[in-house]
């Protein structure tokens, strides 16, 4: 018998997918139109956070205290800036950017009051992990850490640098870690045992939440019918803008027709394109 590859009709990540369920135009301005966007302090802190936490790693156990984890967030933000010298754009001065990696330091000390490095050792970081489904959707995207018992029982944890949900938000926060625990299923052949996120902002919380198979299936089905909204929105031309509190951050507002702007035209879809097609840059984004 002759093995094929599947046929792949897209590719997803949670990221992807939660700008479509949070605004279809926001995911057309950012997948399709692929516009440009200014750094965020908060994004670009986050991002620094990230990186120190998945280096801390790198030392031995015994290694792994507060001090040493402050003594990784100047070298990180200097390598962020080397790749990026605009980030130092983002501060007005000094006294800004003072405060800026003082929050970052608050994060890092509150990290250790949330979980003991010294008594983990992690099985990856920043995992990259990608599965087919059986209906041809490419989910993908990058897991903070995965944690591995000795039995195989598998942990997945991801960082974040804002603060908890509310209880009538938790879904929408479990979203990306379902979406991984999916991957990372069909992947293993095993249903994680543990979802856990760690919030660092605020007064710092873990949520967590064990899944199951109804879970990831429930999940493989509401991915399965955001693909198709999008696929619809990407033959009709059609994005709608849909208001709500996350636009006081959005860079598109000028363009937007909540606020009274126009967008620009949905780029060509024309078979043979060599530069890029509307639908291949909706199969190709992270």
């Amino acid at each position: 018998m002759t093995l094929t590859e599947p046929v792949i009709i897209g590719a997803l990540s949670p990221s992807r997918a939660g700008d479509f369920m949070t605004c279809p135009l926001l995911y057309r301005f950012r997948v399709i139109d692929q516009l440009p966007e200014k750094p965020s302090p908060p994004a670009v802190r986050g991002t620094v956070v990230h990186a120190v936490l998945e280096r801390l790693y790198d030392l031995p156990a015994s290694g792994r205290s507060v001090d040493a984890a402050l003594a990784l967030l100047e070298p990180q933000w200097r390598r962020l800036l080397d790749d990026e010298p605009l980030y130092a754009e983002m501060f007005a001065d000094q006294a800004e950017h003072d405060e800026w990696l003082a929050q970052a330091r608050g994060m890092l000390e509150r990290y250790f009051t949330l979980e003991d490095p010294t008594r983990l050792e992690p099985a990856e970081r920043e995992l990259y992990v990608e599965a087919v489904l059986d209906g041809g959707l490419m989910l993908r995207g990058y897991v903070d850490r995965l944690d591995v018992a000795p039995t195989g029982e598998i942990r997945v944890v991801d960082y974040k640098t804002g603060s908890a949900p509310g209880p009538e938000f938790e879904a929408k926060a479990l979203f990306q870690m379902k979406f991984y625990a999916l991957v990372l299923w069909r992947l293993r052949g095993r249903v994680p045992r543990l979802l856990q996120l760690v919030y660092l902002g605020g007064r710092g919380e873990v949520l967590r939440y064990a899944p199951d198979e109804a879970d990831l299936l429930a999940t493989e089905r509401k991915v399965m019918a955001l693909w198709a909204a999008i696929e619809r929105a990407l033959d009709s031309g059609e994005w709608r803008a849909r208001r709500s509190r996350l636009c006081d951050w959005c860079d598109h507002q000028a363009l937007c027709p909540e606020f009274g702007g126009t967008p620009p035209p949905v780029p060509d879809r024309q078979p043979g394109d060599t530069v890029r097609s509307s639908r291949r840059a909706a199969t190709d984004e992270l």
